[in-house]
């Protein structure tokens, strides 16, 4: 791994930064890429659960999007993560998920961070397993969503990592 980036600024997506989101997603080759007005709208509706990393110049290089579960207010679930081509390799995905949490951990309780992922996405699961790993916290894996339940054709499963618990001083 190269040496991270000292002039990385992490800090909360605003709505011009849509875009940019929107192309690192469509650019990264793997993940579901959803409408460019999702992505709008989620910098503007969910920036206090997502994170966005900038660099010297100030353009998003990578972000992380999230919400907190409705019926499990604890829990922040991450939704999607990605890194400029350009930028990978450099711990920037990391170091989003470990400024995320402790911002929303700072904000409200935190006891545990959830995402999908598809088998065989090895880079996701190093990530979420060195999360946890980092923040001492145990991890849960089960299928959440069966590749047939899926309508719009072939999918492979999702499956559910729950880390936790977190403690306040894990985050």
């Amino acid at each position: 791994m190269t040496a991270p980036q000292a002039d990385l600024i992490v800090d909360r997506p605003l709505v011009t930064d849509g875009a940019a989101l929107w192309r690192i997603a469509k650019d990264s080759g793997s993940l579901d890429l959803n409408s460019s007005y999702s992505y709008l709208l989620w910098c503007r509706d969910f920036a206090g659960t997502s994170a966005v990393a900038r660099g010297a110049d100030g353009e998003p290089v990578g972000f992380v999007t999230g919400y907190t579960r409705p019926d499990r207010p604890d829990t922040l679930l991450v939704w999607q993560v990605a890194v400029d081509a350009a930028q990978r390799g450099r711990g920037i995905a990391a170091r989003l998920l470990d400024g995320l949490t402790a911002r929303v951990a700072a904000e409200r309780p935190l006891t545990a961070v959830e995402t999908t992922i598809t088998p065989g996405n090895t880079a996701s699961e190093h990530l979420f397993t060195s999360y946890a790993a980092r923040h001492g916290a145990a991890v849960e894996r089960t299928v959440l969503f069966e590749a047939g339940e899926f309508p719009d054709g072939p999918h492979d499963p999702e499956v559910l990592y729950r880390i936790g618990p977190l403690t306040p001083t894990s985050h």
